[in-house]
């Protein structure tokens, strides 16, 4: 089993803690060609998906290499990376901070930008007044409070998402306006479907959703007592 860290945004990291998001995309790269994704298992048992290409005049699809997921594979866990501040104390803990940091190096020292607080303010160990949050790629293993064991990973098209998937996205039924999935409609409620491709063009763009590309379909659950 190996543990690899995750950035989620605020909406998809509370997304997670309500119960509501069990399932993540990312893009597959360096796949250009592909048409098809086999899982197999190499002579090691790792788990790995041979990449086929178009048929060629024989009619097989020829196969164009194999790749392993590098976000892992099922039994593997994620903690999740957040915007986050840490580690933060009282004033009456101050001087024992001073002297020993890394005792308070623990999510429960910790704020989290998800939780909708303002940003905080705290004193460096230059006894210097300072304020703001830490963006989610700074975040170290023991600030994490949020531990996801792998239970499927698979290859399939962005556009392929299914309403249910998308809810397991974190996504619901909200608003009035026009859709991705029926966008001559003229303005109607926004599935599940429709707001995960809204929030995926706000991070990749509306170019990413249209190429519609190879994506990792990574299913999780949450792990009680995910800290480090």
């Amino acid at each position: 089993m190996k543990e690899r860290g995750m950035i989620f945004n605020g909406e998809m990291v509370r997304a997670i803690l309500d119960g509501r998001k069990t399932q993540t995309r990312r893009i597959v790269k360096g796949t250009d060609g592909a048409v098809k994704f086999c899982k197999e298992w190499d002579i090691n048992g790792e788990e790995i998906f041979v990449v086929l290409g178009e048929k060629d005049h024989t009619g097989m699809n020829p196969v164009l290499g194999a790749i392993s997921c590098p976000f892992g594979a099922v039994g593997d866990r994620i903690w999740v990376r957040e915007t986050f501040q840490g580690p933060l104390v009282h004033e009456e803990l101050f001087e024992e901070y001073s002297a020993y940091p890394e005792k308070f190096e623990t999510p429960e020292y910790c704020e989290y930008a998800a939780d909708s607080g303002v940003r905080p303010e705290y004193c460096d160990l230059d006894d210097n007044l300072r304020h703001g949050w830490r963006p989610s790629i700074h975040m170290p293993r023991w600030a994490s409070r949020i531990l996801l064991e792998i239970t499927d990973v698979r290859v399939e098209r962005l556009n392929a998402i299914s309403q249910e998937d998308a809810q397991a996205e974190g996504m619901e039924l909200t608003g009035w306006r026009p859709t991705y999935s029926d966008p001559d409609s003229g303005g109607e409620v926004m599935t599940p479907y429709d707001n995960f491709a809204e929030l995926w063009s706000s991070i990749y763009g509306d170019e990413s959703w249209k190429a519609n590309p190879w994506v990792w379909v990574i299913e999780f659950k949450s792990v009680e007592g995910g800290t480090a």
